[in-house]
């Protein structure tokens, strides 16, 4: 089973976003989120629909955030992204009237629904602001360190 970027590669794009003055087209986007035009534009207009980012066509038209970054959370991205599974693990149904299989599938089951549900909650305590505020303690710390090696 391959593993679902979207969430990390919609929260780089956003970034960007909150970063750049003025609209980025989907092909700007889509080198940053390593992906074509097109997937941008999928995976934008859901984003558009929860109200997190609007678009403008034609010339100077492109992407930007429709809210402030305090005010969106990982969970509001997760969700305009239509809640994707968390957990890449899963539970065999290939034996269904196996009563061990039942028994596993059940703890299983039980345990996986805990943990994404715990994932999930935790997306909500993130906000936009804080990934952008961790970014910019980065990039200078980068700076500064790029900025002694010289």
């Amino acid at each position: 089973m391959s593993q679902d970027n979207r969430l990390s590669a919609v929260l780089h794009a956003l970034l960007h976003m909150a970063d750049h003055a003025g609209p980025l087209t989907s092909a700007e986007l889509a080198l940053m989120m390593s992906t074509n035009p097109v997937v941008v534009r999928r995976t934008m207009a859901g984003l558009r629909e929860a109200g997190l980012v609007h678009s403008a066509r034609g010339h100077g038209g492109g992407w930007e955030l429709a809210r402030d970054l305090a005010s969106v959370t990982l969970r509001d991205i997760y969700d305009a992204l239509g809640s994707p599974r968390l957990i890449a693990m899963g539970i065999p149904l290939a034996h269904p009237g196996c009563l061990v299989e039942q028994a596993v599938n059940h703890a299983l089951g039980s345990a996986f629904a805990d943990a994404e549900a715990l994932l999930v909650d935790r997306l909500g305590e993130v906000t936009l602001a804080r990934l952008a505020e961790d970014f910019s303690t980065r990039a200078v710390r980068h700076r500064r360190h790029h900025h002694e090696d010289t």
